[in-house]
């Protein structure tokens, strides 16, 4: 695993569970997870008869929205630290995601990558239900130069910690790309979430 990736692990890993811990993580509080039929059939492939918008230039993402899990989040830039380990969005606010401002821009050219908690001490946050996300969905980001980019999905699935495919998750694109992540894959009470869940996504219209 490369030492970018690394520190996205470390980075979810460490802020989130909180919840669970304090109210037992039995099945009926643990977020849920993507099936199997949302995974890639293959390799990273489009949905069938999906559009490929073109990329356009980069701009921050100040929003993003997704109707069918009723997210509607402001997104925060995010830098590294002394360590070089990723900054995380608050996490005092359940409702609220980070864009890592070095990496691609939503709607350009490349992997962008946003990060969300999936709960915090007071609950379910912002990305919670992103295990229920289903291909052919619709994700949009409001950038700060007006347009929005909306993305389709093409797959949602679930990776443990140990076997994270980096170079999947975190590689170069040909078209504009987004990939969303959050923590999933099964509870520990000593060691917190299991894995992550990746919903990815590709650029379809611009509004």
């Amino acid at each position: 695993m490369s030492h970018k990736a690394k520190n996205w692990l470390l980075v979810l890993s460490a802020l989130a569970g909180i919840w669970l811990i304090r109210h037992g993580a039995d099945a009926t509080l643990l977020p849920p997870q993507p099936t199997a039929a949302q995974a890639y059939t293959g390799g990273p492939e489009l949905q069938p008869g999906s559009p490929v918008a073109a990329p356009l230039n980069p701009s921050a993402p100040v929003r993003i929205r997704i109707p069918s899990i009723r997210v509607d989040a402001p997104v925060n830039r995010l830098g590294l630290q002394a360590d070089g380990s990723l900054e995380v969005p608050p996490a005092g606010s359940r409702n609220v995601v980070g864009w890592y401002q070095g990496g691609t821009a939503p709607g350009s050219a490349g992997s962008a990558i946003v990060a969300g908690h999936v709960d915090n001490a007071q609950g379910p946050s912002v990305f919670y239900n992103l295990g229920t996300l289903q291909k052919g969905g619709t994700v949009e980001v409001v950038r700060q130069d007006g347009r929005t980019a909306v993305f389709s999905l093409d797959a949602i699935e679930v990776y443990p910690n140990k076997n994270f495919p980096d170079k999947k998750v975190y590689g170069a694109s040909p078209y504009a790309s987004l990939r969303l992540i959050t923590c999933g894959g099964g509870f520990s009470k000593t060691t917190g979430y299991q894995g992550n869940v990746v919903a990815y996504a590709h650029l379809t219209a611009v509004r």
